[in-house]
């Protein structure tokens, strides 16, 4: 059996060349933070099934504890989930660009860590399979 046959290796590498796309876009957006007209472009998240590619189910929802009456409840975290995405929220400028530096940098960052927690996950995968090996 090939290493290229092996699922989660497979969709680890799905993920980051996912990633690795999703930065292209995110930059072509800062880029174009002054360009008249312009709208800001996301890429949809790759889904996985079974068989490999399809559908995620929902990251379970945490809620936090309120040990005080006097702490202030978290709003939305709980029902906060894997698929959703805000679209069409923009704030048009009156040239017409919708780029908002903030949130295209917030995005960044966080493929970023992403990007760097699925190499680390693909890196540790194939140092198990060294070390099941006896090549460690």
């Amino acid at each position: 059996m090939a290493i290229t046959d092996i699922p989660i290796l497979s969709m680890l590498r799905t993920r980051l060349s996912w990633h690795q796309e999703r930065q292209r876009v995110l930059a072509e957006n800062v880029a174009n933070a002054n360009t008249t007209g312009f709208r800001p472009r996301d890429l949809v998240q790759p889904k996985f099934t079974q068989t490999g590619v399809a559908a995620a189910t929902p990251a379970t929802t945490i809620a936090l504890a309120r040990t005080e009456s006097s702490h202030i409840a978290g709003a939305g975290l709980g029902a906060s989930s894997f698929r959703s995405e805000i679209k069409g929220n923009y704030e048009i400028r009156p040239a017409g660009n919708a780029v908002s530096l903030e949130d295209e940098m917030m995005k960044v960052a966080t493929n970023q860590m992403d990007y760097q927690a699925a190499t680390a996950v693909y890196s540790h995968s194939l140092n198990l399979m060294k070390i099941a090996m006896g090549r460690r």
